[in-house]
């Protein structure tokens, strides 16, 4: 081929023939040609776009393109590039690598300019602990509370020993560690930025950062700047420094600031005369003061401060610090009982820590924190909070009890006077305020808040939640009628339940037989058989999920048959919450004592009091209707329904007394105010459980006291001077409050051979058999009688005196 052809064939879009033995690597398709004199070459095959006839452009664009690229389907030739391949040179491990220094580098960066900018400040926690005003829901003021109880000691004060317990129990590494915990910094820090507050892992020196030198708020900025001084702090001062610092800087409850105030707090001694045992307490008590002093503490924090009392002498072995063989020998210390700060003497001392109790619930809600840490936050800290506690209730309050019953205890007569204490909580049901709140004799004579101590069994006042159980489910009685207040129930003493996996026959009052009766009647004589069974009926996993659904917490207890008469422990405050939700058609009823929290600006967003429906309007009121008749026609009959105080208020309500007469109850209603009044047997000395029986020597006979007594007598006094004449509105045909309108019929519940009829009233058992003459003709739909049997053996769950000694029938205010 001559010049002049390759020069058309290149025009053509062709290629100079290549030599037979060279391949071009960028060679696409090709395909054989026949030069010139019978010699065979290759050539590329010509792209489409540069075929002959193509125009210049489309030959230029055709020649530009890369060997290799393919277009889309369907378009030859266009521009194309596998997804693959682009991930790859976008997540190359040189790019990557150079991504994770630039970022490390920035990390390094900035936490070197903030540790540049962030000094280490003076010390403002004595500046900090400034007074609390407490005022009434008038304005006035009720308590100021903020004396500071601290004394610094030198750490040479402290025994070395007790040194190390603190150390055991918040931070081992604390001599060889650099002041922080980055792991839980880590861990800190991202629960505060995402709202879920701290979680622990700080070291003592961040822990002393943040009492001294800063403040509790949950904030990133303030945990940075915790992580940096903590740093500067470890670097500047030596550990005993620091571990002085803290010790003497941390609160300890019972406003004790520093180890000095909160030895003389919990063991009349100074710091330098504390064992072993003690400083280990004491060290126990930083994770949740309020919670673990032992003087106030329930059951189950009592377990916890003891848990953590041997997690703290087990380090200390662990740590050679404490030789194994002493540390066996050692005893939990209980502390001595403690005394009430100034300015809070009779029931104020009750309401301010109350008041404080439930800010710092929402502030741990709020804010994820930790008791401890809201402790600090709300104690002494210049916060004015205003209470829902009207002062002119209040006052009624008290004078009821002192009139009713404190006025007629004298210890020096009657050792058993000595050992009564009362309780009391009044609130608003529409509203959930706590208007007024009875504590105890004095603060400062009696710590324990009896308001909100949940320790002794309500006893019957539990009745009416199984009820409520039984109307909001729809439940069935073992043959399938309905439950309502005109069911028939056998009432017989000792029947054996039906229907239940576990034996439960339990006893009426005095093993009184009631034969056939109506659940309004079985109400209004408290008759133990009849709630039993109605408990394994509607499922004692569903009375207990009522129970905690109307204000009860029942965290710890077990679904079993003899709940139903009342065994686990309630405080006052529990039992107005829940016959508030009852008051409130259904509706939740959280009692709150406080109106308002404020300090420098910053206000507390506080829940409403008033909750979710949590049980239908139709059963929340026929439970009220069917309780008006416990007042009208039962056991409160004489001390409530015909008090000469009344002026034509409705009132519902129930009595309860409990195991071996340790406690006695009243909780009642108006439609406009609920209050629950408790009386408990408690050893002056000992602060063990004890019997009422005999307390005031005016009761006759055994002395017995019953919730139709003092407590029904305490709650008139109040709610009928405070209340005035209304009229509940309910959502209901049946109770006591309206007249039946069918003919109950009876239910498998009954005995195996019942009588044709209801029997006419309650007969006594074979071993407490009265004469013939004795029985009452009333038929059990009537008034029930204004007198109660006799009590119960030791063996029942309702009213046992310990003497196993009968009342006087003739006692109109021995009601259950």
């Amino acid at each position: 081929m001559g010049r002049a052809d390759e020069r058309r064939a290149r025009q053509r879009g062709g290629r100079r023939a290549a030599p037979g033995n060279r391949t071009s690597p960028q060679a696409g398709p090709e395909t054989p040609t026949t030069a010139e004199g019978g010699t065979t070459t290759t050539v590329e095959s010509p792209a489409a776009p540069a075929a002959e006839g193509a125009t210049r452009a489309e030959r230029r664009k055709a020649a530009a393109r890369k060997p290799g690229k393919s277009g889309p389907p369907g378009k030859p030739g266009a521009p194309g590039k596998p997804a693959k391949g682009r991930i790859r040179r976008l997540f190359t491990w040189k790019k990557m690598l150079g991504a994770f220094f630039t970022v490390c580098l920035l990390g390094i960066g900035s936490f070197i300019a903030l540790y540049m900018m962030v000094s280490v400040p003076e010390g403002n926690a004595l500046a900090q602990t400034q007074s609390n005003v407490y005022k009434y829901s008038d304005g006035s003021v009720l308590a100021r509370k903020g004396t500071v109880n601290r004394e610094i000691v030198d750490l040479s004060k402290v025994p070395k020993e007790v040194q190390h317990t603190f150390v055991a129990a918040e931070n081992k590494t604390f001599y060889t560690d650099n002041g922080i915990d980055l792991k839980g910094m880590a861990r800190g820090l991202y629960n505060t930025a995402r709202g879920r507050g701290t979680q622990g892992g700080s070291t003592i020196t961040q822990q002393y950062v943040k009492n001294y030198y800063l403040d509790q708020d949950q904030t990133v900025t303030r945990k940075l700047k915790e992580l940096v001084i903590s740093l500067k702090v470890d670097r500047e001062k030596t550990k005993d420094e620091i571990l002085a610092g803290y010790i003497n800087t941390s609160y300890y409850g019972r406003g004790a600031y520093g180890i000095q105030a909160a030895a003389q707090a919990y063991y009349r001694v100074d710091a330098d005369k504390l064992t072993v045992e003690q400083g280990a307490y004491l060290a126990a008590l930083l994770q949740a003061p309020s919670q673990y002093d032992w003087a106030v503490a329930g059951p189950i924090g009592k377990k916890l401060v003891k848990a953590r009392w041997n997690y703290v002498l087990d380090n200390m072995v662990g740590q050679k610090w404490l030789d194994k063989s002493e540390r066996d020998g050692m005893k939990f210390p209980i502390p001595k009982e403690p005394k009430a700060a100034s300015g809070l003497e009779g029931q104020k001392g009750y309401l301010v820590e109350l008041a404080n109790t439930q800010l710092e619930n929402q502030l741990m809600k709020s804010q994820g924190i930790t008791r401890s840490e809201a402790e600090a936050q709300v104690v002494d800290q210049g916060w004015t909070i205003t209470l829902n506690i009207d002062p002119k209730k209040q006052a009624k309050l008290e004078a009821a009890v002192k009139g009713q019953l404190t006025s007629k205890l004298d210890g020096k007569k009657r050792k058993v006077d000595k050992n009564v204490q009362a309780g009391a909580v009044s609130v608003d049901p529409k509203t959930g305020k706590i208007l007024a709140l009875y504590g105890g004799v004095d603060y400062y004579k009696h710590y324990t808040d009896n308001a909100t101590r949940a320790d002794y069994q309500p006893a019957s006042t539990f009745k009416p939640i199984i009820l409520a159980s039984a109307l909001d489910r729809d439940a069935k009685t073992q043959d399938g009628k309905d439950i309502n207040a005109n069911a028939i129930y056998d009432g017989t003493s000792g029947r054996p339940v039906k229907g239940s996996d576990i034996a439960f026959s339990p006893p009426n009052e005095d093993d009184a037989d009631y034969g056939n009766i109506t659940v309004q009647t079985a109400m209004n004589k408290s008759v133990n058989s009849v709630f039993a069974q109605m408990g394994v009926d509607v499922g004692m996993k569903n009375v207990l999920q009522t129970a905690d659904d109307l204000g009860l917490d029942t965290e710890k207890l077990q679904a079993v048959p003899a709940m139903t008469l009342g065994t686990m422990g309630a405080s006052p405050l529990e039992m107005a919450s829940v016959y508030a939700t009852l008051d409130n058609h259904g509706q939740k009823v959280t009692p709150s004592i406080l109106a308002s929290a404020e300090k420098t600006g910053r206000k507390v967003d506080l829940p409403d009091p008033i909750g979710t429906q949590v049980i239908s309007r139709e059963a929340a009121d026929q439970v009220t209707s069917v309780l008006t008749g416990v007042v009208d026609d039962g056991t409160a009959k004489v001390s409530v329904a015909q008090n000469p105080l009344r002026k034509g208020q409705q009132v519902a309500g129930k009595t309860g007394t409990s195991d071996y007469n340790r406690s006695a109850w009243f909780t009642g209603y108006t439609p406009d105010l609920v209050t629950s009044v408790g009386l408990f047997g408690e050893d002056a000395k000992t602060h063990n459980q004890v019997p009422l029986t005999g307390a005031t020597g005016l009761i006759p006979g055994t002395g017995r006291i019953n919730g139709g007594g003092y407590p029904a007598q305490i709650w008139a006094a109040y709610t009928f001077g405070v209340t005035k004449k209304a009229k509940f509105d309910l959502n209901t045909e049946l109770g006591a409050a309206v007249k039946p309108t069918e003919t109950p019929s009876p239910s498998a519940t009954l005995s195996e051979s019942p009588s044709e009829t209801p029997s006419e009233a309650p007969t006594k058992s074979a071993s407490v058999s009265p004469p013939a003459s004795k029985t009452p003709s009333a038929p059990p739909t009537t008034t029930a009688p204004t007198t109660t049997p006799p009590t119960t053996p030791p063996t029942t769950a309702d009213t046992s005196p310990t003497d196993g000694a009968t009342d006087n029938p003739l006692d109109p205010a021995d009601g259950q």
